[in-house]
């Protein structure tokens, strides 16, 4: 089920909201588990029970590995507790690819398992290995409640995409929060601002990106194009629904980590990757770059350690070799501006910001390309290879179409709004217009979104993949 649908706005939400509201303080926790169960039974019954026995296990092993920190038996415990969470996601997520690599190496005909892949294990495998490690390092305290540690696995608003929401983020919360209506009212304006980022704008740009690999389009221009808007699509469609699952967090009383800020401001991939998902970038430092040595060690050993977590980046993101090569890709990138470009890049801001512009849109060909082969076309494409025109009428006709939703999204993808209204509300004047507008606004682009998705139109999301 979908934030940006009909059945989830109209349906569960408001049901869901209202056994909420309903329940008494110590039952709100069983009432939002049941509700999420119901949420990710919704679309894969027969996954609740992975869910369940993940859950379990993380349960068992946070109060042994508690009980034995320290000792050899802690040590298994966690050891345990990383074998089964990365056991069950190799298992469902990567088994089928690895089996076909091999046999395409090989030339054998080893025949696939044809497994389904659950709907956000790499978000709540990576949540539940947060929790286990931090209680190994205690930095956190293991949770003796099966319902409120359930509670935070399975909580719907951040199940199925994330933002990665470690333990330590809401261990508070899940027995003490506060609901107030001026939380409720952000809640509500961040969940609408991420409908309408996702439906109205990444719809949008998701049917262009359709449009421009269409055969009658290829040209040098919808090459270029198709890479600008595949990157705004992206960015829409993930941070559209992590600001829908942050202002429903704060909606149920919970503070969610940002993911997303502002990331096509950046002057080089570093910093970037400071801006983008950053909840999972976060998580791969804390949890594998740092163990692994960080940048304590030797520049080689920096190298393998930089190349080892962007390996697991890009798989982390889908079982393809497109993702493998997106992951190196910045891994080569990361370490030519930490051992070399970097003074250049601080240097030099506009260089920097065209340097890093360029080449963040070949990343988005790679991620977005359903194939190595078809990621590979449309770069060649781009520098006008294989004998394509610079451009076509009909390249220019799709354009024009989807002009005004282009310079929306490009505005949108900087702070110029954000710091308009700020701005206003400064002055007793401007105040006043905002807070007339504001739920003016709020509500039209509801409407809006609904309209959108009443009519039928393009409504994927991409990170259901992961």
């Amino acid at each position: 089920m979908l934030f940006s649908s009909i059945v989830f706005l109209f349906y569960f939400l408001p049901v869901v909201l209202l056994l909420y509201l309903a329940a008494p303080r110590k039952l709100k926790n069983l009432a939002l588990l049941v509700c999420s169960l119901v949420f990710y039974a919704w679309g894969e019954p027969k996954y609740v029970l992975l869910m369940t026995v993940s859950i379990v296990i993380g349960y068992v092993c946070g109060i042994q590995i508690e009980k034995h920190r320290g000792g050899l038996a802690g040590k298994v415990w966690m050891a345990l507790s990383v074998v089964f969470s990365l056991g069950f996601l190799f298992y469902f997520k990567y088994v089928d690819f690895f089996l076909d690599s091999f046999s395409k190496a090989t030339g054998l005909s080893i025949k696939l398992l044809g497994i389904a892949l659950p709907i956000g294990i790499s978000f709540y495998t990576f949540q539940m290995l947060s929790y286990t490690i931090d209680v190994y390092r205690g930095q956190v305290k293991a949770q003796r409640n099966l319902l409120n540690l359930a509670t935070y696995i399975a909580m719907f608003p951040q199940l199925i995409a994330g933002p990665i929401v470690r333990y330590s983020d809401i261990e508070h919360s899940l027995t003490e929060r506060a609901h107030t209506v001026e939380r409720t009212a952000l809640g509500i304006r961040r969940f609408t601002l991420g409908l309408g980022k996702k439906v109205i704008i990444a719809n949008s740009l998701g049917e262009l990106c359709n449009v421009l690999v269409e055969p009658q389009a290829a040209s040098v221009v919808s090459y270029w194009a198709y890479a600008v808007t595949a990157a705004l699509f992206i960015y829409f469609d993930f941070s559209g629904y992590s600001d829908m699952a942050i202002g429903l967090g704060r909606i149920f009383g919970f503070e969610f980590p940002e993911n997303f800020n502002y990331p096509f401001l950046s002057g080089s991939m570093t910093e970037f990757w400071r801006r983008w998902h950053m909840t999972l970038g976060g998580w791969f430092r804390d949890y594998l770059y740092i163990p692994l040595g960080g940048s304590r060690v030797s520049k080689v050993r920096q190298f393998v350690n930089i190349f080892i977590v962007w390996l697991a980046t890009g798989l982390w993101h889908g079982a393809a070799w497109n993702y493998v090569i997106w992951g190196l890709y910045f891994a080569v990138l990361l370490i030519l501006e930490k051992f070399w470009l970097k003074d250049f890049l601080d240097k030099h801001r506009i260089a920097g910001r065209v340097y890093f512009l360029v080449l963040v849109l070949f990343s988005f060909v790679i991620f977005h390309a359903d194939n190595v082969s078809l990621a590979g076309s449309m770069l060649a494409g781009m520098f006008g290879a294989g004998g394509v025109n610079f451009v076509t009428s009909y390249s220019l006709y799709c354009l024009r179409n989807y002009a005004v939703i282009l310079v929306v999204a490009v505005f949108g993808a900087t702070p110029l709004a954000a710091r308009a209204f700020a701005k206003l509300q400064k002055n007793k004047t401007g105040a006043a217009v905002c807070s007339v507008a504001e739920p003016i606004g709020l509500a039209l682009i509801f409407i809006v979104a609904t309209a959108f998705l009443v009519n039928g139109s393009y409504n994927p999301f991409l990170y259901f993949r992961f």
